[in-house]
C-alpha cells in the first residue's frame, strides 16, 4: 500500500505508525546534544515542521517512548547517543498555539486548560512514594477542575511549568526536557486583542519561572515565527541560545531540501513536477541552504495524485490572514510602495533586518514590518552586505502571488474610498476629456504599486494597467462594461455601454521604449482595423467614443479617436 500524505499531521507517533510518508529530520536530534543549549529558541515561517520537530524530539526522549518509531531512520545509526538519551528523561510539551481569546481572562483561562491538561497526563504523581504529602497536594492543585475548567490561581499558573517539572524530575531521579511550541502566538493575539501588557507579564513570569536556575531542567526547546526581545519576556534568560532563519546552524531541519522533494516526486512519480516546485515552494534561504515550504509540497503532491494538470495553488499564502503584508500596505509611504515594486517585478532591496522585536515595535516603524515580513516568510535573503543589511526578495511565485492580490485589493480600497475622484474620473470617458483621464491616471499611477512582472510576455505587460482601469470604471454600476469581449472582428481591451446610449471602447498599450505617442497611435489603429465600433453600434450605441491608452512604468497617454490628444 502506497504511503499516504501527511496533510496537517504534525504528531510524530501518528505519521510513523499510520503509513505516512515522512521525510527524516532526526538529525536534528543529534545536532541538538552535540551543540548543547541549556534554553534552545528556533524562529521558523508557520508551516515549516516546527511543530512536527518537537513531537519528535518528544517521542525521543520521553520515559517509555516507542523506540520502533526510530527503526530505520537517520538517527537509529548513532549507538551511542540512542543508549545515552532514548527514552531517559520525563518531557513536559505544550502548544500555545490556541492561547486565544478577546479577553485576557478568556486568554489566560485558555492557558491554564493547555497546563491543566499536559499535567494531567502524569496521574502517576498522585501516588508517587517519592514526593512528599505537600508535594502531591501541589500536583492535585494543577489538575483540579471546578465546573469544567482547571482551576488554578494566577499565582500557581504562573508557577505551574517550574512546579510540574520539579515534581517529575523528583519522581524519576532525572532532569525534565520542557518542549514549548508556538510560544510567541499568546503575545501575537494579545497585541491585536488589546492585553498586550498582561500577557507580557504572564507569561514573562511563567517562562522565567521554569527555564531560569531551574535545577530540575536538562534543556528547553521553544519554537515560533518571531524572536522577542529580552526586554519583553526573556528577561534575565542568560542561558537562551537563538537560532533564526539567518543561522546556518540546524538550516536543513525546518522545510524541505531539494534531495527531500526530490525523492518524495520520485517516491510518488511525480518527478516530472520538480521544476514547478521549485518556482513555486522553493526559494527560501535559511542559513546556506535553500528550502521549500513543507506545506506546499505535501499539498500540492497530494493534489496531482488525483489531478496531473492540476495547476499549483497558494497553499501556504492561504493559511493565515496575512495581515503583516496588510499592514505594510497601508503604511506606505512613496518610498516603501516602490520597494514593493521592486520586489514585485523581481528585484531586491536592501534592509537593515531586526532580529529582536517586541509586537508594538512593529508598528512603530515601517522598517521593523519589513523585518517581521523576513523572520515570517514572505520575504528571504539573497545576499549580505556589510552592517548587517540584507539583500531581500520574493522567494517565489506562491508569495509573489500573494502580493499581487493584496496590492491589487489595497488599491481597490485606496481609490474606491474617494467617490468624488472616482466619479469624476468615470464621467470624463464619455465625455471625450482625455486630458482629464490622463491627468488622473497619472496620479493613480504615481499613488499606486505597479505590477510589472518580469517574467511575464512582452505583450502582456498592460495587464497590471488593464486591471487598474477596469477596478476604476467598474464603480459605475449603472454602466455595462466588457472586458476583452467580442467585438467587431476582434476582441477589445475594454468595451463600456451607457445608458445615454454613449459607447465607449479602450484599447491599451504597454509603450516598450517608452514611446507613448506611437503606443497610443497602433492601439487606436487598432481599433479602427478590427472595427470594435461596429459591435457597439449594434447593441443601440448611438455615438462611439475610442481610446488609446499607452503606459510605460508610472507615464501614461491618452488619446481619443478624434485626435484630441493630450500629451
Amino acid at each position: 500500500m502506497r504511503k499516504k500524505l501527511p496533510i496537517g499531521i504534525d504528531g510524530f507517533e501518528k505519521i510513523r505508525t499510520n503509513n505516512f510518508y515522512y521525510v527524516d529530520k532526526t538529525m536534528f536530534i543529534a545536532e541538538l546534544l552535540q551543540n548543547w543549549g541549556e534554553v534552545n529558541l528556533f524562529t521558523r515561517p508557520r508551516r515549516f515542521g516546527k511543530t512536527l520537530n518537537l513531537s519528535m524530539l518528544k517521542c525521543f526522549f520521553e520515559i517509555g517512548g516507542r523506540k520502533e518509531l526510530f527503526n530505520g531512520l537517520k538517527i537509529s545509526q548513532e549507538k551511542e547517543l540512542i543508549e545515552e538519551y532514548m527514552g531517559q528523561f520525563p518531557v513536559i510539551s505544550v502548544s500555545l498555539k490556541s492561547v486565544d481569546g478577546l479577553s485576557f481572562e478568556a486568554a489566560s483561562a485558555a492557558l491554564r486548560n493547555i497546563v491543566g491538561k499536559e499535567a494531567s497526563r502524569f496521574q502517576f504523581l498522585r501516588e508517587s512514594a517519592r514526593l512528599s504529602e505537600n508535594e502531591r497536594e501541589r500536583y492535585e492543585a494543577l489538575i483540579r477542575v471546578d465546573q469544567g475548567v482547571f482551576a488554578m490561581n494566577d499565582e500557581l499558573l504562573v508557577d505551574s511549568l517550574l512546579t510540574l517539572s520539579q515534581l517529575l524530575s523528583k519522581h524519576y531521579d532525572q532532569k525534565v526536557i520542557l518542549l514549548i511550541d508556538e510560544y510567541d502566538v499568546p503575545l501575537d493575539k494579545a497585541f491585536q486583542a488589546g492585553y498586550y501588557d498582561r500577557m507580557v507579564s504572564l507569561i514573562r513570569n511563567m517562562l522565567g519561572n521554569v527555564l531560569k536556575t531551574n535545577d530540575a531542567l536538562f534543556f528547553a526547546v521553544l519554537t515560533g515565527c518571531l524572536r522577542i526581545s529580552k526586554e519583553s519576556i526573556f528577561t534575565g534568560l542568560n542561558n537562551l541560545k537563538v537560532h533564526t532563519v539567518s543561522d546556518s546552524r540546524y538550516d536543513e531541519y525546518f522545510g524541505f531540501t531539494d534531495e527531500d522533494v526530490s525523492d518524495l516526486l520520485d517516491f510518488y512519480g511525480l518527478s516530472s513536477y520538480q521544476d514547478i516546485m521549485k518556482d513555486w515552494y522553493d526559494g527560501y534561504l535559511f542559513g546556506k541552504i535553500n528550502v521549500y515550504c513543507p506545506w506546499d509540497v505535501i499539498n500540492y503532491c497530494d493534489t496531482l495524485l488525483s489531478d496531473e494538470d492540476a495547476e499549483p495553488e497558494n497553499y501556504w499564502a492561504n493559511t493565515s490572514g496575512n495581515d503583516i503584508v496588510r499592514r505594510l500596505l497601508k503604511k506606505a509611504d512613496q518610498t516603501t510602495k516602490n520597494e514593493v515594486e521592486q520586489l514585485l517585478n523581481n528585484k531586491y532591496i536592501v534592509k537593515s533586518v531586526r532580529q529582536e522585536l517586541t509586537y508594538r515595535d512593529i508598528d512603530s516603524s515601517i522598517d521593523n514590518i519589513w523585518s517581521v515580513l523576513y523572520s515570517t516568510g514572505y520575504l528571504t535573503q539573497c545576499g549580505r552586505l556589510p552592517g548587517k543589511q540584507l539583500k531581500l526578495i520574493i522567494p517565489n511565485k506562491e508569495v509573489h502571488e500573494l502580493f499581487t492580490d493584496l496590492v491589487k485589493e489595497w488599491f481597490q480600497e485606496k481609490t474606491l474610498s474617494d467617490s468624488a475622484k472616482i466619479h469624476r474620473f468615470c464621467k470624463a470617458f464619455p465625455a471625450g476629456e482625455a486630458d482629464i483621464i490622463q491627468n488622473m491616471l497619472h496620479d493613480y499611477l504615481w499613488d499606486s504599486i505597479s505590477i510589472r512582472d518580469t517574467a511575464v510576455r512582452m505583450d502582456r505587460k498592460e495587464n497590471f494597467y488593464h486591471g487598474m482601469i477596469l477596478g476604476l470604471l467598474r464603480s459605475q454600476e449603472n454602466w455595462l462594461i466588457q472586458s476583452n469581449a467580442e467585438t467587431g472582428e476582434g476582441y477589445s481591451d475594454i468595451s463600456i455601454y451607457t445608458p445615454e446610449h454613449i459607447g465607449i471602447v479602450i484599447e491599451l498599450k504597454y509603450a516598450h521604449g517608452g514611446n507613448l505617442e506611437k503606443a497610443c497611435a497602433k492601439a487606436l489603429q487598432q481599433i479602427r482595423e478590427k472595427k470594435y465600433a461596429v459591435g457597439l453600434r449594434r447593441r443601440g450605441m448611438e455615438r462611439i467614443i475610442t481610446y488609446g491608452i499607452a503606459f510605460y512604468e508610472k507615464e501614461c497617454m491618452v488619446v481619443n479617436g478624434e485626435n484630441k490628444k493630450s500629451q
